[in-house]
């Protein structure tokens, strides 16, 4: 119940000599102005357990405490364990939604130490607009710049922005306005006092070159080519966000190889990296990181992926989890409007389906982004070689329906191509959805001839369809996918017996996930089988093996 270490959301406080109050509720404070976590009172920084000191031996109050002692209050779970001859008071801190203070006014934080231990240190005021835009409770992006003044727009970015509109296929209303009224429309201005003054979003997308040095030093991109260890090509700048996006799609373009298939009447282009998931994912990274934070957005090509990272973790609400479902939340609100009606990112915020589908209609795997901590977002996406088959059957389908075909199903199918055989809950995890949603996805598969469903209930699973095997040529691998539940369930019931020398009904049905019929007639198909001897009848009835 108790961690071996410290950690970032693990902290130990010594109680033998009675913890203060005071330093009691500026750990509280410390974790819950970080990620939450869990403080032990009781143990030693080594994690040795040294018990409450009597003060605290009711740990009912302690709850009561940290309410009464936080600012806005906190409301923790505390437990009291019990340790071999010793109590310890666990105390869960939530994530604070807003920064937290003590009654007393101590702002505190957590970090980690270069050695990895962790510590609580100051919170300072600098430090609070970049913990509200991870909470998603500010917007940095429409703030104006001190210092900036509109001498600072550059009027050829501003022409530049027109023309990514017209070439994008933005918001054509945009193009009507005069310049004034394009920098107020986009928020590229703001009022302050008696005159205008650019925002953030202003100087990023249509700032002088050295006004963005001068005002916004923390902005800077890389594009890198790397062959193994040796980099090819290593470039950084600190450009405005359209003519940087330029010069990576220039940059890019000649790497981004394609090969082309025959699909029925078309010849179809197979590129590296998908043109629309490539400029979702910059433009995702220009317009989510953090600018309060030192640190380059990063476009790096290596032998097997494109990897696109930029500083600043998931904004509050954002997992790995629910990335395909949650809705949007931009760390940058102001920008990301920006860059929707110039028509550079889905318009709808769901450019993560974009690069979901950008690998997975070519057979390619996930989006990779489990490399992401609290201080980035990485994103890998893999270049592997296409499957060209399963590309085939995603264009035959959309052909067939003339749409494309929804990511859910999108993403259903190529699990069961990954995987061959999932159930329904596993499924619904790799769609990131409850499980009626999930089964409403694969009953359609099912119903268009693309996936088949095999057992009922609980036991119910799902494989690609015998027609999609044999259309790739892979009718062998059907059959062996068919049988091999059976094969599996009867080796698993026969590994029960020997184990615990008989089986039950109630026993298959938890073991195999099937029902109660579906158990029944796996137990009756290996007696008559001769595999397993019938013992009573009825409810009483239960098998043991033949050579027994």
């Amino acid at each position: 119940m108790i961690p071996d270490t410290e950690s970032l959301t693990v902290e130990f406080k010594s109680d033998q000599r009675c913890l203060p109050d005071r330093e009691l509720i500026e750990a509280i404070v410390c974790l819950a102005n970080t990620e939450g976590g869990e403080l032990f009172l009781g143990v030693e920084d080594d994690g040795v357990v040294t018990g409450l000191h009597r003060r605290h031996s009711d740990t009912s109050s302690l709850g009561a405490l940290i309410a009464n002692r936080t600012v806005p209050s906190l409301v923790c779970d505390v437990e009291r364990l019990g340790v071999g001859a010793h109590f310890v008071a666990r105390i869960r801190v939530p994530k604070a939604r807003q920064i937290t203070a003590t009654s007393d006014g101590v702002l505190r934080r957590r970090r980690l130490q270069l050695d990895g231990t962790p510590e609580c240190i100051p919170f300072l005021p600098h430090e609070f607009p970049q913990r509200l835009s991870d909470l998603a409770l500010t917007d940095p992006s429409n703030q104006p710049v001190p210092g900036a003044s509109l001498a600072d727009l550059d009027p050829a970015e501003r022409a530049r922005l027109r023309q990514f509109v017209e070439r994008f296929n933005g918001d054509r209303a945009l193009l009507d306005l005069t310049d004034a009224e394009l920098d107020g429309a986009l928020g590229l201005t703001t009022r302050a006092e008696t005159s205008y003054v650019p925002t953030l979003t202003g100087l990023l997308l249509i700032g002088r070159e050295t006004a963005l040095q001068r005002l916004v030093p923390t902005h800077e991109v890389a594009f890198q080519v790397l062959d193994g260890e040796d980099v090819r090509f290593n470039e950084f700048r600190r450009a405005p966000l359209l003519r940087t996006f330029e010069w990576l799609e220039a940059a890019f373009g000649p790497l981004n190889a394609e090969q082309e298939i025959q699909a029925g009447l078309f010849r179809v282009p197979i590129p590296l990296v998908d043109r629309r998931a490539f400029r979702e994912a910059v433009a995702n990274a220009l317009t989510h990181r953090d600018y309060t934070r030192l640190g380059a957005v990063h476009v790096r090509l290596e032998r097997d992926a494109l990897v696109v990272s930029n500083p600043g973790g998931f904004v509050e609400g954002v997992t790995l989890d629910n990335l395909l479902t949650t809705e949007p939340r931009p760390r940058n609100p102001r920008l990301a409007d920006a860059f929707k009606r110039i028509g550079l990112v889905e318009r709808t915020g769901r450019g993560v389906d974009l690069i979901y589908r950008g690998l997975l209609r070519y057979g390619r795997p996930r989006p990779d982004y489990s490399r992401s901590t609290s201080q980035s977002v990485v994103l890998r996406l893999p270049t592997v070689d296409a499957d060209v088959d399963f590309l085939k059957l995603v264009l035959d389908e959309e052909g067939r329906t003339e749409r494309p075909l929804p990511i859910d199903s999108l993403v259903a199918l190529a699990s069961l191509r990954e995987h061959r055989r999932l159930s329904r809950s596993e499924l619904a995890t790799a769609m990131q959805r409850n499980d009626t949603v999930a089964l409403a996805t694969l009953e359609g598969l099912v119903e268009r001839g693309l996936a088949e469903a095999h057992g009922r209930g609980r036991g119910r699973s799902y494989t690609l369809a015998a027609s999609v095997y044999a259309r790739q040529g892979r009718k062998v691998e059907y059959t062996r996918q068919a049988g091999f539940d059976r094969l599996q369930q009867e080796q698993m019931v026969l590994g029960f017996v020997r184990q615990h020398g008989e089986i039950r009904r109630g026993d298959v049905m938890e073991l195999c996930r099937l029902s109660g019929d579906q158990a029944s007639r796996l137990l009756r198909r290996m007696a008559d089988e001769g595999t397993l001897v019938a013992h009573g009848d009825r409810r009483w009835r239960h098998y043991t093996a033949a050579d027994a």
